[in-house]
């Protein structure tokens, strides 16, 4: 982990960018928004995205919501990726548009496992989950979401998304990459990875 000091010339850039983050109000109807401040030595990069379903309003709330708490949660941090339930604000000292590598990001499931039928549920959040990678990786919005019954009483949910700059290919590696991250026999679980274009 790499830190910076109070009064420094990267601690200025992270406030610039922050600003700019939460104040470029076009950005929230698309839900991404990417730039820089300063130089190098001191350069810092910076992105948002937005949850796909969520209007331009929520998506500025959650961002605006992230830059506030960033100084108290990661505080001197010069590479930070914070998520939250309906965007994450990611920013670095390093190029973060440089390759398609899967950064670290935040697994979690529910820990109760299916009790019942499991080899065909494991089945049917595969191919869900991977059917929506594809639509997701093909769409305009990069985004996939869509529900599949397990039983009557059951159903499966599942919601994927790239960020718009990754290419076709890019958003569906990163998907796949994420997707073998889950535990399958969970009742629930999500992948909160990233990408990088």
């Amino acid at each position: 982990m790499t830190t910076y000091s109070r009064n420094s010339a990267y601690l200025t850039n992270l406030r610039t960018l922050l600003s700019s983050l939460s104040s470029n109000r076009p950005s929230f109807s698309t839900g991404f928004y990417s730039t820089s401040a300063g130089r190098s030595p001191d350069v810092v990069s910076g992105r948002f995205l937005c949850r796909g379903d969520v209007t331009p309003e929520v998506c500025r709330s959650c961002v605006a919501f992230l830059v506030k708490v960033t100084f108290n949660r990661c505080p001197n941090e010069k590479q930070v990726t914070l998520y939250y339930y309906e965007c994450m604000l990611i920013y670095s000292d390093r190029n973060i548009l440089l390759n398609s590598s899967l950064e670290s990001g935040l697994i979690e499931w529910n820990p109760q496992n299916v009790i019942s039928n499991q080899t065909q549920f494991i089945n049917l959040v595969s191919s869900t989950m991977n059917q929506s990678a594809v639509e997701a990786a093909s769409s305009s919005r990069n985004l996939d979401a869509r529900k599949a019954n397990f039983t009557a009483f059951r159903t499966i949910y599942v919601l994927v998304q790239c960020t718009p700059d990754l290419t076709r290919q890019e958003c569906l590696s990163c998907l796949q990459q994420n997707i073998n991250q889950l535990a399958s026999d969970k009742i629930g679980g999500e992948v909160l990875g990233y990408c990088r274009g």
